[in-house]
């Protein structure tokens, strides 16, 4: 492999989704400020609005929650449009 290519802080990061609070862990070189403890060990936390537990396609749910409300959101800013 080439040198100097890879990142310096690729480790294990605690990935947590916030629609059913379900936590898992993978390696990622992405920046958090946040902290979770997991088995009594810390990680860095990146937070999930949906995850392969929460996920329509994953879990054979039909309906999809959407925790921002950006549907609703979205909905109500071009009702004036309707025919």
């Amino acid at each position: 492999m080439k040198e100097g290519i890879h990142p310096k802080n690729y480790r294990l990061i605690a990935f947590k989704d916030m629609s059913n609070n379900d936590v898992f862990l993978a390696k990622s070189a992405a920046e958090t400020k946040e902290t979770i403890k997991v088995e009594g060990k810390e990680y860095p936390l990146i937070k999930l609005e949906i995850s392969r537990t929460s996920h329509p396609y994953y879990t054979g749910k039909v309906k999809l929650v959407d925790t921002a409300g950006r549907i609703d959101k979205f909905k109500t800013k071009y009702a004036k449009y309707k025919k």
